[in-house]
């Protein structure tokens, strides 16, 4: 499955879901944003969210900081 995450295209296997895609990239589900096809998903919504041949992803972490 042919993707572009982060502005780059990368080949990946095959998911059904963006939750699937998360634990495949070994991406935590806490603490990030993610942006499909300039939508953004819920993060309780990442295990029913399709992903598709084409998508463009955005995965952004959010860092803490005083």
């Amino acid at each position: 499955m042919r993707l572009k995450i982060n502005g780059q295209w990368r080949e990946v296997a095959a998911v059904e879901t963006l939750g699937a895609l998360l634990d495949q990239l070994q991406v935590s589900h806490q603490a990030i944003g993610v942006l499909r096809n300039g939508e953004v998903v819920a993060r309780e919504a990442f295990g029913r969210t399709p992903v598709a041949e084409g998508d463009e992803l955005e995965i952004v972490r959010f860092v803490g900081g005083g």
